[in-house]
């Protein structure tokens, strides 16, 4: 995609200034009664470095210098958009500086708000990188960054005018410059949504997917127009103050790679189509442009120091400036005349879907908070959007009020992904350490979305290398008609794995391998189950488990003659699980409790016997400053009849008793504390939520039985590492040492 946007913008840059603005229109005759010239303001396009536009609305204001017209293009569409709509500057400024950027660009809603489901799909895969299948093809995705929360944000700007749809009745007259994707033309959107015109502006190639409004397929306004000169001339502008903001080129130092190579071309080329516009400007024209200096398009946690230098930019075009102010009596007036307008109450009487082909997002609608009836309540709206984009299915999930004739309702509008509904996820888990412990797996993870209108779902798992595994479950709610907090469903579910198992013994110090073992389990059930909503979901199931230990190899006496271990299981199992983890790897804040009880009859060569497994995992995360404080606690238990020589739970290798091999300890009973700590040190980068230090201390052992649990037996161990959560999944590389065991080093790719 992001080739095919460079060649257009080439084709472009050849055909010379008029493919890229529409014609400068002849200055309007200024009339004979000494009216004053009409003023336009132009925006350019820039990412963050456009949130300088608002210091420079500021200077603007404190001048009394009036506005009549506005054009924009891309990031200062929304700036513009947005002034033009009634709001002030003072009010801009505040409401951009209480943004949390992080969570407007966000690949997807907050993790706990999402089904336990997705939720479980972090761990199995931890993977960001998302794949699909449709019509036989391999698909990716459209864009590197979700546009939904950009969306909510410009929804709940624009909904004061939400029933202007002529851009000349706005406070301001305005217009938004976008691209036509399959023509490279610039796009002068003059009437319409407002908020979809300033989001079909700023549609940054690769960054957000292009947008489709009334049938053309919109990208980012930067590529033909940035700095749309001509636009405001064509809207009457006698005046034209030019605000450019542009990305300066880069460096020789961000060549070394295709995608600075890319990102470069783009520049040049938008750089050019810029040029093209300040040398059309005018001698009464004033062009400002702030020296923004190192601050990239991606600068958002810098608003504060961007909307300053704006203002100071402003400043330094002062003298070119005051000519145009007005005296404060007329410019109260022209304040007054523009005055934003207040949003009417609305009842509504419908709630409407448009979008959806494959889904079937009437099936959620009874989880809503907005009802028909009720007063259009903006939080609630924006919770059922967020509820909406949870389920995983959509690109775009927006919402505007519309009108029926002479009613008045909510339309959810959606656009569905165009690589599902068959979704897949790669991951690799990977470790290696001083001792010589290697282990290497390759996962895929395929789920197939909305088998039926209920909201079936079909999921595969398929595991090779160290511990290949075979995975699938059929999940199906048993009623289209309930909501996700009450919705019950059944889950049929077949599981084949196999790992290997090496018994050790502790010698000085040192684990001798005893003997290698080959576990091999099938197991084969279905639970009926409810979800809690997004904290987390309830099972209650019926399965049939198949288990058996093979001697692999034997050196020492201990097994010399070792029958396999060969059983059945039967019985009953509840699972509860409750996740509010903000993220799956090195989250910052929230919990997770998973308990498991089972219980029924276990079948050897010897007879039958009763067996009870309980199994609880817990953990809890908090930050205060820029430390985080987690403490995770493990504790597994199950009979050990047939199960005399190799245990059912190992314990051992990092952060599961850091200084040993990894599953050293074998037994029937584990418990393992972990506390720990960590700590930033850099920010967000490309693929990666930033870099860690931190560090682990831990305790726990494996025993025979419950009878044998002893905290005297307790093994100590810790770490210390640098780590970070990539788009493939989480990295640490560090220290491990423990007491009774080994100090070395470890790598480690995925969940350890």
């Amino acid at each position: 995609m992001l080739v095919g946007v460079v060649a257009c913008m080439a084709a472009l840059a050849n055909e010379g200034p008029a493919a890229v603005a529409p014609a400068a229109a002849s200055p309007a005759a200024m009339p004979g009664t000494g009216q004053r010239p009409r003023i336009g303001l132009v925006l350019s396009g820039g990412g963050a470095r456009g949130l300088a536009h608002v210091g420079v609305l500021k200077v603007l204001e404190r001048e009394r210098i009036p506005i009549d017209v506005i054009a924009g293009t891309s990031m200062g569409a929304i700036i513009g958009g947005l002034y033009a709509s009634g709001m002030d500057a003072e009010r801009l400024e505040r409401e951009l500086l209480q943004v949390e950027w992080s969570d407007v660009f966000a690949n997807r809603v907050d993790r706990q708000d999402l089904s336990q489901r997705r939720k479980e799909e972090d761990f199995e895969v931890p993977s960001a990188v998302e794949f699909g299948l449709r019509e036989g093809k391999v698909r990716a995705p459209l864009s590197a960054v979700s546009s939904r929360g950009l969306e909510t944000l410009l929804r709940r700007y624009t909904l004061p005018v939400r029933n202007v749809t002529a851009f000349d009745r706005l406070p301001i007259p305005f217009r938004a410059v976008a691209t036509d994707m399959e023509t490279g033309q610039p796009v002068v959107l003059s009437e319409g949504d407002l908020a979809l015109a300033l989001r079909s502006s700023m549609s940054v190639p690769g960054v957000f997917a292009p947008i489709e409004v009334d049938g053309r397929i919109l990208g980012d306004g930067g590529l033909v127009d940035n700095l749309p000169v001509g636009v405001a001339r064509a809207m009457g502008a006698d005046i034209v103050i030019a605000v450019n903001i542009g990305t300066p080129l880069a460096g020789r130092e961000t060549l070394g790679s295709a995608i600075g190579v890319t990102a470069q071309m783009i520049n040049i080329l938008t750089e050019q189509n810029v040029q093209r516009a300040v040398a059309s400007l005018r001698g009464d024209d004033v062009l400002v442009a702030p020296q923004l200096g190192t601050y990239t398009s991606g600068d958002f946690d810098r608003t504060r120091e961007l909307i300053d230098l704006g203002a100071a930019g402003a400043e330094q075009a002062l003298p070119r400036l005051a000519p145009l102010a007005l005296e404060p009596t007329a410019y109260a007036a022209w304040r007054a005349q523009r005055g934003g307008a207040a949003a009417p109450a609305v009842v509504l009487e419908f709630i409407e879907f448009q979008g959806a082909s494959f889904t079937n997002p009437e099936r959620l609608q009874d989880q809503f908070e907005s009802r028909a009836g009720q007063l259009f309540d903006r939080a609630k709206a924006e919770n059922d959007t967020r509820r909406l984009a949870a389920t995983g299915d959509y690109v775009r999930a927006d919402y505007r009020i519309v009108r029926d004739g002479e009613r008045e309702g909510i339309l959810f509008e959606l656009e569905e992904k165009p690589w599902g509904p068959d979704y897949l996820r790669v991951g690799l888990n990977l470790r290696t350490d001083t001792t010589g412990d290697n282990g290497f797996n390759l996962k895929l993870l395929h789920v197939r979305h909305w088998l039926n209108a209920a909201g079936a779902e079909w999921r595969n798992f398929v595991q090779l290398g160290e511990k290949p595994a075979l995975a699938t479950e059929l999940y199906q709610p048993l009623n289209v008609s309930l909501g996700l907090q009450n919705d019950w469903f059944v889950a049929p579910h077949l599981a084949l794995r196999r790992r290997p198992v090496i018994l050790y013994r502790d010698q000085d110090g040192k684990a001798l391998e005893l003997a290698r073992f080959q576990n091999d389990t099938q197991h084969v059930g279905v639970d009926l189950g409810r979800p809690w909503g997004s904290l987390g979901e309830l099972r209650l199931g019926l399965g049939w488990l198949r288990y058996n230990n093979e001697p692999d190899s034997a050196v020492a006496d201990l097994v010399q003659g070792f029958a396999p271990q060969r059983f059945t299981e039967t019985g009953l199992r509840a699972r509860a699980v409750v996740d509010q983890l903000d993220y799956a790897f090195f989250p910052t804040r929230g919990y997770r409790v998973e308990a498991a009880a089972s219980g029924g009859v276990r079948n050897d060569a010897s007879g039958s016997n009763r067996y009870y497994r309980v199994e609880i995992e817990a953990s809890g995360v908090a930050t205060f400053g820029g430390h985080t404080f987690d403490a995770y606690a493990l504790a597994n238990a199950t009979s050990a009849e047939g199960l005399e020589i190799i245990g059912r739970y190992t314990l051992g290798g990092f952060q599961r008793l850091s200084g040993y091999r990894t599953d050293q300890f074998s037994g029937n009973t584990v418990a393992l504390l972990r506390l720990g700590w960590r700590t930033p040190l850099t920010g967000t980068a490309a693929f990666t939520r930033g870099l860690v230090l931190g560090g682990s201390l831990e305790a726990g052992n494996a025993w025979q039985s419950t009878d044998d649990a002893s905290w005297s037996d307790l093994r100590t161990g810790g770490s210390l590492y640098l780590g970070s959560d990539t788009g493939i999944g989480p990295v640490s590389v560090g220290m491990t040492y423990a007491r009774r065991g080994y100090f070395g080093l470890v790598f480690y790719l995925g969940r350890p």
